[in-house]
């Protein structure tokens, strides 16, 4: 090739390096993807008899799975229900996710969702929920619990927190009149519900909707309560409003009708003052 001063420069091409070099960063990419991928997996971790019974192909024998997503519905289970010494701590699921690794000072067991097994009727789990499940893990998280145990006459109850900002309605005074139950359940489900159903266009989201949807595709009895609070954090007040729905389940539960108050503090958090303009 001639330059415009008569120079003679030898030509090369760089197709194949350049296609070389794209090649290794898509491998590169993808060995990325993958890393990220394995590191997002939901575990579950169970005790080493859950284990041993799963590896043998048996299902956890279940009537009753309730599951409680968000602070308010998880800590009215451990106010109410497993403040006794009748549940055990029996696995836990784990989801790292953008949320969870930004979180500090919570060990890997808080920052998960803990499951507790009644020790007389071991058909009956529970599991609490209160970190972040992100979008991606809703699906692989049902799936992995629910294959877990057995389908046969398993009744499924959610128990879920939403903020009555979130609730749309034309009547003003329903939505002031927080905190308060709303319900939706799967054609499966035939007991009567303890409130109304949850009108459109409101929808439920987040893990409720995905174990809602799966159990519905798999008919499996559930129903979902969402309980729409004008309060941030655990409150004693948004907390009761789930008695009724245990409260019916009362065959296979026992209820602590009045926790004590040093019990209900330790879920309660207290926001404190910060300076104001009127202070």
């Amino acid at each position: 090739m001639a330059t415009f001063f008569g120079e003679v420069l030898s030509v090369y091409s760089r197709a194949v390096e350049e296609e070389d070099d794209d090649l290794g960063e898509n491998e590169e990419d993808e060995q990325i993807r993958r890393e990220l991928e394995e590191k997002r997996e939901v575990r579950l971790h169970w005790s080493p008899q859950v284990s041993e019974s799963l590896k043998s192909g048996n299902k956890l024998r279940c009537s009753d799975f309730i599951l409680a997503v968000g602070q308010n519905a998880s800590s009215f289970l451990s106010a109410y229900i497993l403040s006794s010494a009748n549940w055990e701590a029996v696995g836990r699921a784990s989801a790292w996710n953008e949320r969870s690794r930004a979180v500090s000072g919570q060990s890997s067991e808080e920052s998960s969702c803990i499951f507790h097994r009644h020790k007389d009727n071991p058909s009956v789990l529970i599991c609490q929920v209160t970190c972040y499940i992100a979008e991606d893990q809703l699906f692989q998280w049902t799936e992995k619990v629910f294959d877990c145990l057995q389908h046969r006459e398993l009744n499924v109850t959610v128990l879920s927190d939403s903020s009555v900002a979130d609730y749309k309605t034309a009547d003003y005074l329903c939505s002031s009149s927080a905190p308060f139950l709303r319900s939706l359940h799967t054609s499966a489900f035939s007991d009567q519900p303890v409130c109304q159903s949850l009108e459109q266009p409101n929808i439920v989201t987040g893990l409720s909707a995905a174990v809602l949807n799966h159990c519905q595709v798999h008919r499996i009895a559930t129903v979902v309560y969402q309980c729409y609070s004008d309060v941030i954090g655990p409150d004693s007040v948004t907390m009761e409003t789930y008695k009724p729905v245990l409260t019916k389940l009362g065959r296979s539960i026992q209820l602590e009708p009045s926790p004590s108050t040093d019990a209900l503090r330790k879920f309660v958090r207290t926001t404190d003052l910060q300076s104001n303009l009127y202070i």
